[in-house]
Protein backbone atom coordinates (compact mmCIF):
# COMPACT_ATOMS: atom_id res chain seq x y z
CA UNK A 1 0.00 0.00 0.00
CA UNK A 2 1.74 3.63 -1.01
CA UNK A 3 0.84 6.56 1.34
CA UNK A 4 -0.58 9.43 -0.04
CA UNK A 5 1.74 11.91 1.54
CA UNK A 6 1.31 15.93 0.88
CA UNK A 7 3.36 18.92 0.49
CA UNK A 8 3.23 20.47 3.91
CA UNK A 9 1.92 17.60 6.02
CA UNK A 10 3.73 17.31 9.69
CA UNK A 11 5.01 14.19 10.38
CA UNK A 12 5.68 12.33 13.20
CA UNK A 13 8.40 9.77 13.24
CA UNK A 14 9.60 7.03 15.56
CA UNK A 15 13.17 8.06 15.82
CA UNK A 16 13.88 11.68 17.61
CA UNK A 17 16.09 13.68 15.68
CA UNK A 18 19.31 14.77 17.06
CA UNK A 19 17.65 18.40 17.77
CA UNK A 20 15.63 16.50 19.59
CA UNK A 21 12.47 17.25 17.80
CA UNK A 22 10.35 14.07 16.07
CA UNK A 23 8.15 16.42 13.58
CA UNK A 24 8.86 16.63 10.24
CA UNK A 25 7.61 18.63 7.63
CA UNK A 26 6.85 17.00 3.83
CA UNK A 27 8.20 20.12 1.08
CA UNK A 28 9.31 17.40 -2.23
CA UNK A 29 7.04 15.03 -3.48
CA UNK A 30 8.51 12.45 -5.93
CA UNK A 31 10.59 9.06 -5.87
CA UNK A 32 12.15 10.58 -2.72
CA UNK A 33 10.42 12.40 0.09
CA UNK A 34 12.15 15.82 0.77
CA UNK A 35 11.49 16.88 4.99
CA UNK A 36 12.20 19.50 6.98
CA UNK A 37 12.98 18.80 10.64
CA UNK A 38 10.40 21.10 12.54
CA UNK A 39 13.36 21.88 15.54
CA UNK A 40 16.41 23.18 13.57
CA UNK A 41 15.01 23.20 9.93
CA UNK A 42 17.44 20.28 8.43
CA UNK A 43 16.26 19.07 5.41
CA UNK A 44 16.69 15.26 4.24
CA UNK A 45 16.02 13.46 1.15
CA UNK A 46 14.09 10.02 2.18
CA UNK A 47 13.17 6.95 -0.21
CA UNK A 48 9.52 6.79 -0.13
CA UNK A 49 9.52 2.88 0.97
CA UNK A 50 11.75 3.81 3.76
CA UNK A 51 9.68 7.20 4.95
CA UNK A 52 6.72 4.78 4.70
CA UNK A 53 7.98 2.74 7.58
CA UNK A 54 9.53 5.37 9.69
CA UNK A 55 6.33 7.11 10.01
CA UNK A 56 4.42 7.03 13.64
CA UNK A 57 1.47 9.32 13.09
CA UNK A 58 0.31 12.27 10.63
CA UNK A 59 -0.13 15.28 12.66
CA UNK A 60 -1.21 18.00 9.72
CA UNK A 61 -2.61 17.15 6.73
CA UNK A 62 -0.90 19.69 3.80
CA UNK A 63 -2.91 20.97 0.70
CA UNK A 64 -2.95 18.47 -2.11
CA UNK A 65 -1.22 19.59 -4.93
CA UNK A 66 -3.37 19.94 -8.63
CA UNK A 67 -1.12 18.09 -11.39
CA UNK A 68 -3.42 18.53 -13.80
CA UNK A 69 -3.76 21.91 -14.47
CA UNK A 70 -0.97 23.60 -17.27
CA UNK A 71 1.12 26.46 -17.27
CA UNK A 72 0.46 27.38 -20.68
Amino acid sequence: MVVDFRLGDVLQLKKVHPCGSDRWEVVRIGADIGLRCTGCQRRVLIERRVLERRVKACLAIGSKVDTTSSLA
